[in-house]
């Protein structure tokens, strides 16, 4: 090795075998890379044993076991379902077989039930009493719309037009409740609207209105009302 250095002027040392060094290194990373790449190329020319290691694929984990399932219980005569009558058949028949069977006759006349056929005896149940309708009692006074009550009315007073409404040119519509009793009559008059010098004498003629009476179930009942009297000067 000191045979094959020689010292340079500059005080640095040279060798002859840096050539050697990098042509090994060249002849090393050729046959490095040749073994990495001829697998990958061709890899028929690894062995048998290392290309069944690389191919082969694990086996697949085993399924999980199934549940145990319960034994089927026998039928007991008492569990079957009774067939339904209704339900649709599964086959459909060739024929349709139609039995006629009228029955027995009835034992007793017929006529005996209908009391409007000739010969008839009446009804079996002509013995029992009619049943018996209550109705309940009306404790508090219908209310019925001032357009039916028009239907209802009998006898009607026009009111007298006041002097002093006349010659204060005043007209209007006055607006009273009343109640119409069972027999008719006017009750409870009282004002709901309207001008003060024309309820008087809306009250005077209203008072005197007879009606025909309200029926609930046949019976009469009282009735509570509106009634609109309307004065209006003539041209």
């Amino acid at each position: 090795m000191f045979e094959d250095s020689t010292f340079e002027s500059n005080g640095t040392i040279r060798t002859r075998s840096r050539g050697w060094m990098i042509a090994t290194l060249i002849l090393n990373s050729s046959i490095l890379l040749a073994l990495i790449l001829i697998p990958l190329i061709y890899p028929e020319a690894l062995p048998r044993q290392a290309m069944a290691f690389l191919i082969a694929v694990p086996p697949p984990p085993p399924p999980p076991p199934a549940p145990a399932q319960p034994a089927p219980r026998p039928a007991s005569g008492s569990d079957r379902a009774a067939p339904d009558p209704f339900a649709a058949p599964r086959l459909i028949p060739d024929r349709i077989v139609i039995v006629n069977d009228p029955g027995p006759a009835p034992s007793g006349p017929i006529a005996a039930l209908d009391p409007g056929i000739p010969g008839g005896t009446g009804t079996p149940f002509g013995s029992l009493p009619a049943p018996r309708v209550i109705h309940p009692d009306v404790k508090t006074p219908l209310r019925l719309p001032s357009t039916l009550a028009q239907g209802l009315l009998l006898r009607k007073i026009v009111p007298i037009y006041p002097q002093l409404a006349r010659a204060m040119r005043q007209e209007g519509t006055v607006v009273l409740a009343a109640t119409i009793a069972k027999d008719g009559a006017i009750a409870n008059l009282r004002v709901l609207s309207g001008p003060a010098v024309l309820q008087q004498a809306a009250l005077d003629a209203v008072s005197q209105w007879r009606y025909r009476p309200y029926l609930l179930n046949g019976d009469p009942v009282e009735v509570e009302t509106t009634v609109n009297v309307i004065f209006k000067l003539a041209d």
